[in-house]
């Protein structure tokens, strides 16, 4: 089942709105597909495409500075977050 682009649009939405409202923390995408109820491989899809336009960026290494091997985080871009700040 295919879900519409305007469906997509106000998901990619939420999930935004969710890292701008918690930033600059960076956040697992099972933990972005929980806070939004969404199935985790289709977070990952749109995570990875939000990725691409840059308005957010991928946490690749750990709090020890080693990198993730099989886990992604993900945080707001600052182009993104002062795009939001001018908006509210």
């Amino acid at each position: 089942m295919e879900i519409s682009a305007q469906k997509k649009e106000k998901i990619l939405e939420q999930i935004l709105a969710f890292l701008y409202s918690n930033a600059p923390r960076a956040f697992f995408t099972s933990q972005i597909a929980q806070e939004i109820a969404r199935d985790e491989e289709f977070v990952k899809r749109l995570l990875q495409d939000l990725n691409k336009k840059g308005l957010i960026l991928e946490v690749k290494k750990n709090a020890k500075g080693q990198p993730y091997l099989r886990r992604q985080r993900w945080r707001i871009s600052d182009r993104a977050y002062a795009a939001y700040q001018e908006h509210q």
